[in-house]
């Protein structure tokens, strides 16, 4: 048995809200002298300006990066598509429509153009050159430079003695670096053998070269 799938009320509403946002556009672009397929054009460009200042303004924003000039494009957007809703509500005699009216409509294709190519296209960030490091002045002496002291003689250290390792003790430790190896399939290192036999890092260095 098939369901026939819920209404969503806030799709619906959304559906409401465009189409009569998109019947006052077109009205008032007919008033204003656009007659035809211009006059049906106009919204159809707001409503693409909108949707592309919203993504443009998501993605900024997921990136972490300055949304202030999509916030400035939506604000158009949204007030072109207010305005007309406004205008068509019987606030404005749409057969005797003002000059700055028919101005703003003419205008509205090279504005939402340019809105649309900078949020497709943003301009792209300043990056600084890389510094060029002055070489540093040099300075004359007229003395000659005092004699530099040589340095006393580092002792030299006495040879360490080899450390001695219980045959036990090796043998043991052969057994843990095999079960290591069959269990990683990674050599036991240095450090590793000193924490499972808690030894010094002299004794561990020496058992694992007779383990090589």
């Amino acid at each position: 048995m098939l369901h026939m799938p819920r209404p969503d009320a806030v799709l619906v509403q959304a559906v409401i809200a465009g189409a009569l946002s998109f019947a006052h556009l077109h009205d008032l672009a007919e008033a204003a002298g656009q007659s035809g397929w211009k006059a049906w054009a106009y919204p159809v460009s707001v409503d693409l300006l909108l949707v592309a200042a919203w993504r443009r303004l998501r993605l900024l924003r997921d990136a972490g990066e300055p949304v202030r000039s999509a916030w400035t494009w939506f604000t158009v957007a949204l007030a072109a598509s207010l305005g007309a809703n406004v205008a068509t509500a019987g606030l404005l005699d749409l057969g005797h429509v003002p000059d700055w009216l028919r101005i703003l409509v003419a205008g509205w294709p090279a504005l939402a153009f340019l809105g649309g190519t900078l949020l497709v296209h943003p301009a792209p960030a300043h990056q600084p050159g890389p510094v060029e490091e002055s070489a540093p002045a040099v300075i004359e002496r007229e003395t000659a430079p005092e004699p530099v002291a040589e340095p006393d003689p580092v002792p030299a250290l006495p040879a360490a003695e080899p450390v001695r390792v219980p045959p036990a003790l090796v043998e043991h430790a052969r057994k843990l670096a095999a079960d290591h190896l069959a269990r990683t399939g990674i050599p036991l290192d240095t450090d590793t053998l000193r924490a499972r036999l808690g030894v010094p890092a002299a004794m561990a260095a020496a058992i694992t070269a007779q383990l090589a």
